[in-house]
């Protein structure tokens, strides 16, 4: 019995066809099918059943899968503890990321961690859509925001905050905001229909913004924000250098907003993490932990309160990135 066989089976058994699995293996649709079929000839019984909509997994198929996913979790700890041993990263590591971090912060990141390891093998997916780290078999995901309960195992390694934002030529055409209320005559750019909230003392005050431009990516509504189109709320990873070039001004320094977070998520078990996943990790730590660099715009932030007039060392409240297209 082929480990690779077993291998195959397992993915297509997730994927739900040959062709899916194929694509996850970097195999050809043919050779997957081929696979398939000579473990169920070794083991004499039908694990897939398969009909023109795709495959569905047999009862003899539920039970074997069970029982080779685990084999297929201890071969790859065994290699993992073997290549810990010998202090090298060794294997492929399939990254989850939000599209404007990802391709601003993280691809970076990922190259340097390459280059560190030139035996790991990387595979990264930048999407905002939400992605399913178990179905969809990746090591790990980079995430905005608060996260929802789950099996997953988390780990914060930075908060993430955000500036609501207007450029000068905006401000001057309408004027600035100086409490949140006036943001309901204000032209908001969104990513929908999102709900904005400041804190007031130990008062709540709950906004939904209107406008007519929206985007379901951040750094289309930083561009719009430049452009003066509006007033937007943008995580500082986005907004920052705008902000130290000067062609964007933070509002409303003075009403905090719940924080959000950067985290690694990866699926279970939590006492076990592999090597690979450790060294992302650490990297990521490396590089944004702590007070990240970009928000070095906080200096910016301070020297705007100088000059108008208002008390230093305001900063730009956090909130719940709550698409983690932002």
């Amino acid at each position: 019995m082929e480990l690779d066989d077993i291998r195959a089976f397992v993915e297509v058994a997730e994927a739900g066809g040959f062709g899916r699995a194929g694509t996850r293996l970097g195999l050809s649709k043919s050779m997957v099918s081929r696979r398939v079929a000579r473990l169920e000839a070794e083991l004499g019984a039908q694990l897939l059943s398969r009909t023109t909509r795709g495959v569905a997994v047999t009862e003899a198929g539920v039970e074997f899968k069970e029982h080779a996913e685990r084999v297929l979790a201890e071969l790859d700890a065994a290699r993992d503890a073997l290549a810990q041993r010998g202090d090298e990263i060794v294997g492929s590591l399939r990254v989850a990321a939000p599209l404007s971090f990802g391709m601003s912060h993280l691809a970076p990141v990922l190259a340097e961690l390459a280059v560190r390891h030139p035996k790991l093998q990387i595979d990264a997916s930048y999407s905002d859509r939400y992605v399913d780290l178990i179905g969809e078999r990746y090591d790990v995901a980079v995430r905005l925001g608060t996260l929802e309960d789950s099996s997953l195992v988390a780990r914060k390694i930075a908060p993430i905050k955000v500036a609501v934002v207007a450029s000068p030529a905006y401000l001057a055409a309408h004027g600035s905001p100086r409490r949140p209320e006036d943001l309901s005559g204000c032209e908001a750019l969104m990513q929908g229909s999102e709900v904005w909230r400041f804190q007031d003392g130990r008062k709540t005050i709950t906004l939904r913004p209107e406008g007519r431009f929206k985007a379901d990516n951040g750094q289309a509504l930083l561009a719009a924000a430049t452009a003066g189109l509006g007033v937007a709320m943008l995580p500082t990873f986005l907004a920052g250098p705008a902000i130290e070039r000067g062609e964007l001004v933070p509002l409303l320094l003075d009403f905090p907003m719940p924080e959000g977070g950067l985290y690694v998520v990866r699926p279970p078990p939590a006492g076990h993490m592999p090597g690979k996943v450790r060294a992302l990790t650490e990297l990521l730590i490396e590089r944004f932990g702590g007070a990240p660099y970009w928000d070095v715009c906080y200096a910016h932030l301070d020297a705007y309160e100088q000059k108008k007039g208002g008390p230093q060392g305001s900063r730009p409240a956090s909130v719940v990135l709550e698409a983690e297209g932002l």
